[in-house]
């Protein structure tokens, strides 16, 4: 639990860095400049990251059940892993009304990805992993809201053909996820 713990604090806060000194962030971007301050991020976050999957993979050796999640809990999980992807998409597609409407989609999506992972789970490991983005997901949706009305920003329409290339995109891979992927990288086949 101790690799999964230290790579979720250098992942997330790496990522914390705007939500909680974004003075300090703004300031070591103009000492640094853009090439470097990304690739000492990216760096970071990749550690973090590669500390995660192996953390999380050896706690999975010898789990610690709290609870037993019912059988319905898996296919609710699914579909709200389909809302999570379309979200997911729609915040780098270009042109798409659903980042009008919501503002801050992978956030959103962040937090529907940890809330269906957590109906599906029981784990002490799963807890500490999706709670862990859950809470780091809410505290920055709410930074982000607090900067974008500090700054004045709005979120212009977006057209019916980049909503739609979103929402096909993100059931894509979803399809691709649930049906396959995901049993391949993680062991677990969400629907088996």
């Amino acid at each position: 639990m101790t690799v999964l713990i230290l790579g979720l604090l250098l992942f997330l806060g790496v990522h914390s860095v705007r939500i909680a000194a974004d003075g300090w962030r703004s300031t070591q971007l103009a000492r640094l400049g853009e090439r470097r301050w990304k690739g000492l991020y990216s760096l970071l976050a990749l550690l973090g990251l590669g500390l995660i999957i192996w953390g999380y993979g050896l706690a999975r050796q010898q789990p610690q059940a709290l609870w037993t999640p019912p059988p319905g809990m898996r296919h609710l999980s699914g579909l709200l892993m389909l809302f999570s992807l379309i979200l997911l998409a729609a915040a780098n597609m270009p042109r798409n009304r659903i980042k009008t409407l919501v503002h801050h989609p992978m956030l959103l999506g962040t937090q529907l990805w940890a809330v269906a992972h957590l109906l599906a789970n029981g784990s002490v490991a799963d807890v500490v992993l999706f709670g862990s983005f859950l809470i780091w997901s809410l505290a920055d949706l709410r930074s982000a809201v607090q900067r974008d009305r500090a700054a004045g920003v709005t979120y212009q329409g977006g057209t019916a053909a980049g909503t739609l290339a979103a929402i096909g995109a993100g059931g894509a891979l979803w399809l691709l996820l649930a049906f396959w992927l995901h049993g391949v990288l993680f062991g677990v086949r969400p629907f088996a």
